[in-house]
Parts: C-alpha cells; sequence; structure tokens
C-alpha cells in the first residue's frame, strides 16, 4: 500500500469511474448511485449539491469509505479503496479522512480537548503528543478558550468547530464535511464556512456536501447531482 502512495503522487486525490450504488429491498433492486464518474484534484474545494433522495449521501458515504460502491472503481490517494476490506477501509478513514457532520458526533460526557484527541489515540499517537496537537487544532478554529468544556457547556457553532478540529488533527488528506451548518442559524453557519474557506487557502482539499446553494458557492466547484447520476460540473467565480 505504502508504495502505491508513493507512486502516485499526482494531482488527483480521488478518481471515481463508473460508480454505481444498488440496494435490494426483497426481490427488487434500487439504485442510489448509477453511473458516477468523478475526479478531484489535490486542493480543491468542491460542493456536492442536490435535493433530498438525490444520492449525494450515498456518494459522500462511498467517497468516505463508510460504504463500497456495486461496481466501478474508485481510488483515493493511488489507492483502490473500492477493493479493500474493512479493516483496511477503517485504517483509511482514521489517517485519510477528516469527517465533519451536521450533528457534530461529539462524545457529551468528554471535553472538546479530549474530542479532539480521539482520533489520534485510534491512530496510536502518544497521549503527551495528542494533547500538544489537540490544542493546537483548537486553536486553529479560535477556539482554544472552551477546550476544557464539554459539548452541552457549547453553542452549536462552537461544537462545530470542535469537530472541524477533530477532523484536522491525523493531517489527512480529505475533509469531507456533510451539511456542516444545517444545524446552524444563518450567522453562525457562515463563521463555519469562512473556516472551510481558510483551510481552502491554506491547501486543504474539501468535499462538502449540502443542498443549499449560498453554502455551495463558497466551493471553487459544485457537482450537481440528481436520480443517482452528475448532471452537472460548475466552476464557481471567486
Amino acid at each position: 500500500m505504502a508504495s502505491r502512495l508513493i507512486l502516485n503522487e499526482h494531482k488527483k486525490i480521488i478518481e471515481m469511474q463508473n460508480i454505481a450504488r444498488c440496494y435490494k429491498m426483497g426481490t427488487v433492486e434500487v439504485y442510489a448511485l448509477k453511473n458516477i464518474s468523478l475526479c478531484i484534484n489535490k486542493g480543491e474545494y468542491i460542493s456536492i449539491m442536490g435535493p433530498s433522495g438525490s444520492g449525494k449521501s450515498t456518494l459522500m458515504n462511498i467517497i468516505g469509505c463508510l460504504d463500497k460502491p456495486t461496481r466501478g472503481q474508485y481510488i483515493l490517494n493511488g489507492i483502490p479503496v473500492s477493493e479493500l476490506n474493512d479493516d483496511q477501509l477503517a485504517e483509511i478513514r482514521n489517517k485519510s479522512i477528516g469527517f465533519v457532520f451536521q450533528t457534530f458526533n461529539l462524545l457529551i460526557s468528554e471535553t472538546a480537548l479530549q474530542n479532539v484527541e480521539l482520533p489520534m489515540i485510534y491512530a496510536g499517537i502518544k497521549p503527551g503528543n495528542r494533547t500538544e496537537i489537540a490544542r493546537k487544532a483548537l486553536d486553529a478554529v479560535r477556539l482554544s478558550h472552551r477546550m476544557n468544556h464539554r459539548p452541552s457547556e457549547m453553542s452549536g457553532g462552537e461544537r462545530q468547530r470542535v469537530a472541524i478540529a477533530r477532523a484536522l488533527v491525523n493531517n489527512p488528506s480529505l475533509i469531507l464535511a456533510d451539511e456542516p451548518t444545517g444545524n446552524l442559524d444563518s450567522k453562525t453557519g457562515a463563521e463555519i464556512m469562512n473556516i472551510f474557506n481558510e483551510l481552502s487557502l491554506n491547501g486543504k482539499t474539501i468535499v462538502l456536501v449540502t443542498h443549499d446553494r449560498q453554502v455551495a458557492l463558497h466551493a471553487q466547484r459544485i457537482v450537481h447531482i440528481k436520480d443517482g447520476l452528475i448532471e452537472g460540473d460548475e466552476k464557481v467565480a471567486r
């Protein structure tokens, strides 16, 4: 696996060819994705946009190695991840992908600092190093003054900033955000999008899934998906 990573230090971080995802409901086959081909370059910031039921969540799950396609090939950082087993996929998720969810997915009994440290525990990073890295990540999202507070003591925007810090600590090659402003008011949502804009300017590769065009317009590209197919690929003037 390591040799493949070395040999594939090209621009493309995501390469999808003819991806389909079929779910069986009894004897009926339902295709959430039908024939998706998509390339995303290193350092690119894209939005995947579509209405409810369009297939965008299924596509996000496959990009994030949370699900496998029924057919087609998915290559992430030069690695054909659609061929990996569950343990290998878990390792890819931990080391290569930083997740930011609409519902934050924080441990309510842990402090902000402890939540941010969590991915590094799975990655085997030593406790002293974990704390230092987590502090820096919280500082990067302007939340170091709240590091000892629990999620119940924070606003929605603060919780999402903790989630973003958690997504950054293993220095992933891809940030994957699913409706990151969906549970926030417009002012707080704008603050969160400013953080993603800063990450993009610093060279992070970001894939953001949304149904909101105003959120999607923060990206460099908008990939429109409908009925399991890519309907359009729009460049955004920034």
